[in-house]
This record gives structure tokens, sequence and C-alpha cells, in this order.
């Protein structure tokens, strides 16, 4: 079995004592109560603050929990209260379309999906939450890459595999497709990243305005498209329902 890194097990060790106390603590109160040296307790104290972790108040010397923390706590929470917010509507979707409903977060260097609704039929599915899909060929992934410039940097920053014959790679095209996406509201996937599968997405907006996930339906190229291009109820479906979960979000009217 592997061994555990010391250093980080009395990291976490500092943080949940300072987030189980209800005042500023001093370096002495927390190495006494994690049995630490006191030079080793600084040293660790030292690399929390530096990384957001942790903040020292400049009158006392007190240490408290840092704003960095905090905003890591809002990121997962805002993923459960997307998919929270989410649930009605991709279910409604999903009986609409009669497709595969999928909603979507950045998460490094592709789309995580975080809700899966399947397609309202008896046939065998398999639940993708949890599964990654790449940010270039994705419906889901060239909405995310044209709305939130952290994803389009990831997404111009490595490279990009061709999947099918009709995946873009190349910098100017993909420039170009998220250009169209963000004048058009949706992002299409057809046969890009799988044979025979077609999908459309567009982006779901917090109340800051903010780009926070994506939803899309998804199925075979038959079913979701019609003489080559998506059926245009589908579009207005899956636009329909992002606009939804936004309103739901504290987004207003898009």
């Amino acid at each position: 079995m592997a061994r555990n890194i010391q250093s980080l097990e009395r990291a976490a060790a500092m943080l949940r004592l300072l987030a189980g106390g209800e005042r500023r603590l001093g370096l002495s109160e927390i190495a006494s109560a994690l049995d630490l040296a006191k030079g080793t307790a600084h040293g660790i104290l030292r690399t929390l603050q530096a990384e957001g972790f942790v903040e020292q108040d400049p009158a006392s010397g007190r240490y408290q929990l840092g704003a960095e923390l905090l905003r890591l706590g809002n990121s997962y929470l805002d993923v459960h209260e997307l998919r929270a917010r989410a649930l009605v509507w991709t279910d409604d979707l999903a009986r609409s379309s009669g497709e595969s409903v999928h909603l979507g977060v950045l998460h490094q260097q592709g789309v995580l999906i975080v809700h899966h609704v399947f397609r309202p039929d008896d046939s065998r599915q398999v639940l993708e939450v949890g599964a990654m899909q790449p940010l270039h060929s994705t419906a889901l992934g060239k909405v995310l890459s044209a709305y939130d410039p952290v994803a389009h940097n990831e997404a111009v920053e490595v490279e990009r595999e061709a999947f099918t014959a009709r995946t873009v790679t190349d910098p100017d095209g993909f420039e170009a497709i998220l250009d169209l996406t963000r004048a058009r509201g949706y992002a299409a996937d057809i046969e890009e990243t799988w044979e025979g599968i077609a999908s459309v997405a567009a982006p779901i907006h917090d109340r800051r305005r903010m780009p926070v996930g994506a939803v899309g339906v998804t199925g075979a190229v038959e079913r979701v498209c019609k003489d080559g291009e998506l059926r245009p109820e589908l579009i207005a479906a899956v636009r329909d329902c992002a606009r939804a979960v936004s309103r739901d979000l504290g987004a207003g009217r898009f």
C-alpha cells in the first residue's frame, strides 16, 4: 500500500483545526494542538499562506482560513447547484427530444459530465456521469471553449486529436468554429468525435452572467440531423433548456 505524504497530512490537519475554531489561532496554539515543532508548523503555515489557503492577521500575527479555500468551496457548490437547478429542465429536454441529455463543466483540459439523462426508450444505456469529453470536438466542449476564456486557453494550448475525418484540429479552423458558436448561441458536433453520433449544446450562465456549464442533446445522426444538418427543433429545445437553467441560476433573460 502506498504511504501517505506526511506534510500533506499535516497541512490538512492544520486546515481542519482552523476551520473548527471560532477565532484566529496563534502559531504556538496550532503547533501544540497538532503536536508539531514550532518550526515545522510555521513552515506549513507559510506555504499555505503563499497559496492563499491561510491568512495571517497583521496586528495579532494569528492565523485563519484564507479566501482561496472559499473560492474552491464555491466552485464545488456551483457544480452541485448547477446540477440541482438543471434536473427538471434536462428531464423535460430528454422527453421532448427523445435523446440523451448531458450536462458538462470545464475540468482540467476537458469537459466533465456532471449529469446524464438517458434517452426515454428501452434501449440499454451506460451512465456517463464522471466521464470526460474533449473540448475541441464535442458540442459541449466547443460551447465552453467559445464562452469561457479559461476553457478556450485549455483548448488551444493542447494538441487537438483528430477522432474522425470531420474533426477540426487546425487553429484557424477551430477559432472560426468558436466564432460561429458565439454568433449562433449553440455548438454542433456531427460525427466529429464519434462516427454516427451527433450532438448540439448551448451555454449556461450564472447570476454574474459567467459561463458555468453547457447542456446538450446527443444521439444517432439519423435522428438528430435531417439532410446533413441539425434539426432546428432540437436546437431550439436545447437553447430553451440552457436559458431556463440560466434563469434558475439567477442570470435573467438572455
